[in-house]
């Protein structure tokens, strides 16, 4: 466990060296996200003041925005997938067959290093833009709420990262794999909830608002911010902690998977 706590140290450094890249990704993240309050509120105001859309009122919508950013903020993974797909390709992972570090969880310690040098870099600019909606805020309603909001926000991190992993292995056998990743990224963009509450799809169309329910995308985003705001009822807080924990270990043990299937079709030459 020292050595990874040595990886995650000198991640941390690294990433701190880009700070201002952060910083600046920060500010120009939250442009789309004005922009889509701004449409929220003219579909709200178009309705008359008072109305709701799907059970959901402006304020209520609102704040599941904010709470959008935050997540994302704590969550998202960047360049991990890049990184690890450049590692195959160059043949960095190399020196990874001779060490006893493990390449799954040297990369899951960057991860974590790169999130905690993002959230450090970006609290400010995301408490001011709180702050700018601090009447839309609210706390969690219930104490199971309170508990079961951290424990899914990392559930949903690893969710995230296991997956983008996957993704990344399958630079052993394809040369490019920049199409698939934008593909899943924009599937996952629309199906875990980042345009729109789930919600509002399952009240047009409940089959496949349900159907969606049996992916793991809603786990990636959606579940952690509904246990927030009070949507998911509290008897079923749990067992939605429980369907993201079987994500994550499907992803990890399909990672581990493609890993291990990977490894046998590398090669690398030279020094």
């Amino acid at each position: 466990m020292k050595k990874y706590g040595h990886v995650f140290s000198v991640g941390v450094q690294n990433n701190l060296t880009y700070r201002f890249n952060y910083l600046t990704r920060t500010l120009f993240s939250f442009v789309p996200l004005f922009a889509m309050l701004s449409l929220w509120r003219t579909v709200y105001a178009s309705k008359g003041g008072g109305q709701s859309l799907s059970g959901w009122t402006e304020a209520q919508t609102v704040f599941y925005y904010i709470l959008v950013a935050i997540v994302d903020v704590t969550t998202a993974v960047n360049d991990d997938d890049w990184q690890i797909a450049a590692d195959i390709r160059e043949g960095n992972i190399s020196q990874f067959l001779i060490k006893p570090v493990n390449y799954l969880w040297y990369r899951l310690c960057l991860f974590f290093a790169g999130r905690a040098a993002y959230v450090a870099i970006a609290a400010a600019p995301l408490a001011a833009f709180v702050f700018c909606f601090r009447k839309d805020f609210a706390a969690p309603a219930t104490l199971a709420a309170w508990a079961a909001f951290p424990i899914s926000l990392l559930l949903t991190a690893l969710l995230q990262f296991f997956i983008s992993y996957t993704m990344a292995m399958l630079a052993f056998w394809l040369l490019e794999i920049s199409t698939l990743i934008f593909i899943l990224f924009a599937f996952e963009y629309v199906a875990s909830g980042h345009i729109f509450p789930l919600a509002f799809l399952i009240a047009k169309y409940p089959a496949a608002g349900h159907a969606l329910f049996f992916t793991p995308f809603p786990s990636m985003l959606y579940v952690p911010v509904a246990i927030y705001m009070g949507k998911i009822p509290e008897g079923e807080i749990w067992p939605s902690l429980m369907m993201q924990l079987a994500w994550v270990l499907a992803a990890f043990l399909l990672a581990r998977f493609a890993w291990s299937r990977g490894i046998r079709k590398y090669s690398a030459f030279g020094g």
